[in-house]
């Protein structure tokens, strides 16, 4: 998952009044909850059967920090991983974070089990609780990695020829996943583990870093930063129903079958919330201001919540002659959950 430039602090003022001028509508953020912690900081994952939160933190220092999903408690860690994301498959009960190597742990106890090598970069992680399986993603090849849940080994690998963000599954035996260099959604049989194709998104949107799946009605939301948008495709054959504009520098999106609403998260601050009326009637219901770097997110099924992660920083030093912009450091202990609901 690519991460975000650093944005000056008039722009994000900027970005935070508009915001709050579209801010009506049945969402709000209920909490801000301080944990701290140093690292860096990618994919948010909830465990709704378990009532758990993962947060995994990158870096010298990195760990899988886990909090009790109800009331935001740490509840305990996973040391000396320092990963991108979580997936957790519930047949097995084993929890896997996309580190190098991955980290294998038990879900229960959060005793980890074993490392497992693999090749490429690993990003972005995805339990397929239909096959036993756990996708994870690397902008190099391999792309896809894919992992037998219940002991750890290697399955085999996956050429999408293209930087994979997030993947959606349908229970049917078909994997999709945005290709963020390439503007369109990779199409995978999880049965023989090989693309089939492709859906190109025509120019409507580019840069994709987030993917959800309305898996009863077989549609595709892909959130996309250059353009600013929400592709939304029939994942039967790619075409295009919708696009709908959304905030900048998505970095995932999630589908709440129980309300019928796909959310995008946001780096600028906001969170895009998508009504889906019908299978062909989709309209923006809601954009709420988050806070700025708030990019990813996550639902807890359980109660329709949604929490999202970020941190406070601080003013970045000037860059040396001829060098890239350098990131503002972490204001220390601000690292905070968000917690959105009605």
């Amino acid at each position: 998952m690519r991460k975000i430039a650093g944005v000056c602090t008039a722009a994000m003022l900027s970005m935070a009044v508009a915001g709050f001028a579209q801010q009506a509508g049945p969402y709000k953020l209920l909490k801000t909850t301080k944990v701290g912690g140093e690292g860096g900081f990618d994919y948010v994952y909830a465990d709704s059967a378990a009532r758990k939160l993962y947060v995994p933190r990158s870096g010298p220092s990195g760990k899988i920090a886990v909090f009790n999903l109800d009331t935001l408690k740490p509840v305990g860690e996973i040391d000396h991983v320092s990963a991108r994301g979580v997936a957790i498959d519930q047949r097995s009960k084993h929890g896997f974070g996309s580190s190098k190597p991955l980290a294998m742990w038990d879900a229960r106890t959060l005793a980890t089990i074993k490392t497992i090598d693999v090749q490429g970069g690993p990003d972005g992680i995805l339990a397929d609780e239909a096959n036993g399986r756990i996708y994870v993603f690397s902008h190099v090849a391999p792309n896809v990695t894919v992992i037998e849940a219940k002991d750890g080994s290697v399955a085999g690998t996956i050429d999408l020829g293209g930087a994979p963000e997030q993947g959606a599954l349908d229970g049917k035996g078909h994997l999709y996943i945005d290709l963020e260099d390439k503007g369109k959604i990779a199409v995978v049989d999880t049965k023989t583990m090989t693309m089939t194709g492709s859906y190109d998104l025509e120019g409507k949107g580019g840069t994709c870093a987030g993917l959800a799946m309305d898996v009863k009605n077989n549609i595709l939301f892909a959130t996309c930063r250059n353009p600013q948008t929400m592709v939304i495709l029939d994942a039967a054959n790619g075409k295009i129903l919708e696009t709908l504009p959304i905030g900048g520098g998505t970095d995932g999106a999630v589908f709440n079958p129980a309300t019928m609403e796909v959310f995008s998260s946001q780096g600028d601050g906001t969170l895009t919330i998508v009504k889906e009326s019908s299978p062909t009637s989709f309209a923006v219901e809601q954009t709420l201001t988050t806070m700025p770097r708030a990019k990813t997110l996550t639902l807890d099924k359980k109660t329709n919540r949604l929490y999202l992660i970020t941190a406070e920083f601080g003013t970045a030093p000037a860059p040396e002659p001829g060098q890239r912009p350098v990131r503002p450091p972490m204001i220390p202990d601000s690292f905070s959950i968000l917690e959105v609901g009605k």
